[in-house]
Formats: structure tokens, sequence, C-alpha cells
């Protein structure tokens, strides 16, 4: 089930891609992760934090991007906030059709996330739409074009969303500060935004530029510095944007396995043990999701570590300690996709 001798091989392979960093940018990339401050001049503010001046924190920053350890810094953007649904899709697909099938995915503009998994479903990608219908027309439309069955995990429940790498630490592999919630999500009234409101998020779906005053291109249109800065940091406030921040590519910073977890847990426990996986320091992502035939595995867990041995010791410890018989691990293979969905206003 697990196949361990496999994964370390992939790992020992990955281990080249990471970089060795000062104890300045390690720091930098973690403040960077957490958000800008919403001012005038949030790279000044950054560099008072970490006792250094702004124009250190603008060059290393530059030099983060250059490497690939920061992918882009841009909003994050919450698509609930906006009525958009979303799924986790799978789907077993044949070596000898993978390619042509990744490509038509990838092409998808719901799709934010692909990637090949060492599985029988070895295909797996995140998709928004505006209504669940839709994921499953564009699904059905999908299966119809390939012959492939494509299967919808839809989230029910949410207990942890923490995408923020720790760069300075070797043991923990995720900051704190991050969502943990195992009530389920309501359904709210889609956020109805201004035309000032709308276009400033239109703009800040875009990679911010790392100057000193990286805001200011967004005053137009009879908008002044004062009121972009109001704005953005209403649009935070309301839950539209979760923070503007810094995306790092994990495998940089050592964090070479990448495994997707998923258990059977029956539903009078998995509010329990969804607390329980979600409290792991490896763990980004943790929610309990729909099921469909012959996938029975209702709990998932993205974990993070700088060895396979690590991830081993904690699905070790938790599957003893829940008594779960029935789980699955799908270590990352490739990714595919890995691009923010960008929503339209207008």
């Amino acid at each position: 089930m697990i196949r361990i001798s496999r994964i370390e091989s992939r790992v020992r392979k990955d281990e080249g891609q990471s970089l060795r960093l000062t104890e300045l940018q390690k720091k930098l990339c973690n403040e960077l992760q957490k958000g800008l401050p919403v001012c005038s001049r949030p790279f000044a503010e950054i560099a008072n934090d970490l006792n250094c001046d702004e124009k250190t924190v603008l060059q290393q920053t530059r030099e983060l991007k250059n490497a690939g350890v920061i992918r882009r810094i841009r909003a994050l953007i919450n698509y609930r906030a906006l009525g958009m649904v979303s799924t986790l899709a799978a789907a077993h697909v044949p070596q000898e059709n993978l390619q042509a099938v990744a490509e038509v995915v990838n092409s998808l503009n719901g799709v934010s996330h692909n990637y090949l998994r060492d599985h029988f479903y070895n295909l797996w990608f995140t998709l928004q739409a505006r209504t669940a219908a839709q994921i499953d027309l564009t699904l059905s439309n999908l299966s119809g074009r390939f012959g492939i069955g494509f299967h919808s995990l839809p989230v029910k429940r949410t207990f942890k969303l923490a995408v923020r790498f720790d760069a300075e630490s070797e043991d923990q592999t995720l900051l704190e500060g991050v969502e943990l919630d195992a009530t389920p999500k309501p359904t709210n009234r889609p956020w109805q935004g201004g035309d000032s409101d709308k276009l400033i998020l239109s703009k800040l779906q875009d990679e911010l530029a790392v100057t000193s005053e990286p805001f200011a291109f967004l005053c137009d249109g009879g908008l002044g510095a004062e009121d972009v800065l109001r704005i953005i940091t209403e649009l935070i406030d309301k839950g539209v944007i979760r923070r503007i921040a810094a995306v790092v590519d994990h495998r940089k910073l050592g964090f070479v396995a990448n495994v997707m977890f998923t258990a059977e847990v029956p539903q009078d426990r998995i509010v329990r043990a969804g607390k329980r996986l979600a409290c792991s320091g490896i763990v980004s992502h943790c929610y309990e999701r729909e099921t469909f035939e012959n996938w029975p595995y209702n709990l998932f867990g993205m974990m993070h570590g700088r060895s396979m041995d690590q991830i081993q010791r904690v699905v070790n410890e938790f599957v003893e300690a829940e008594k779960i018989d029935s789980f699955q691990l799908l270590p990352t293979t490739a990714e595919l996709k890995k691009q923010p969905v960008k929503h339209k206003f207008h």
C-alpha cells in the first residue's frame, strides 16, 4: 500500500533542487509568506522587522525570485467569497493518453493545480466554477472526450489551510497562524463590490513588482494612494483577499517529500481525526471530502517533509492513534500546473 522504497528513491532524486539560503533570505521567505503590510512602502516595514534596510530587502527578494524560490507575489483571493465552488478531481489516465489529457485539463480556466501521483488514480487536479452543475458538466465533457472517468471529491469540511513553509526551522515545516477549522463552511452571499473595488481586485491578481511602492500602480482613475490602501484593507477585512504574499517553491526550501494522505474514517470519528491530522506540522491542507465508488477515503491531508522518513513517522503515529486500518499514500511524481485562477469582475 505504501511502497516506501519507490517513494524514497524519488525523494533522493529531487533533493538536488533545494537551495542553500542565507539566514536573512530564510527570514525574508517567512515574512513574505505571512503577507506584505498594507502600506505605501511594505518592503521598508519588513526591513524594519528584520533589522536591515529597504534596499537590501528589495535586492534579496529579487534574488529569491530569480532563483525560483519565490514563485510569485500577489493577492491570494478567497474564491468562496466570490461565490465560486471548487472540487478535487481524480482520474486514471493510461500512459499513452497522459500528455493529451493533461494539456486539455491544464487549458481549463478553472484549473489551478494539476499533479501526477503514484497511484492507479494518477491525475489529480482542482477545478473552480460558478456552480457545482458547471463542475459536473466540465468533468462529464472530459469523460466523453477521452473515454475516461473523472471523479469529483468536493470538500465537506475544512480542517486546515496553510500553504506557508518555514524556511528557518529544520524540524517544523509550516509557519504558525493558519486557518484551523472543523466546522462546515456556511454558504454566504457572494461579495458584491463597487467598480473601484473590482478594478483593484482585478489588478491585484497580477504579479506585484518588487519596488519601493508596489501598490502605486493601482492609483488610477481618480484613486489616490490612501484610497487604494483603504480598499485593499477592506477587501482583506471582508475575507475577499486572504493576504498579499509570496508563494514559494517548497522543493527549493528542502521540502522534497510531498505526499497526499487519504484515510477511511467513520463519520462519528471524522472531526476528531481531522483535528488531530490538521495539528501536524507537516500538513498544509486537511479536508473531509466526498467519496466515490471504490474510493472510500474521506479524510485528506497534504503532507510536506524534508524526507519521506519524516512523513512516514507522522503517518504511523496518526493511524495508530486513530486506529485507522484503511488509508493510502499518494506521492507527487510531477507538477503539471500550479497557477492561480484569474477571476473576471466585469
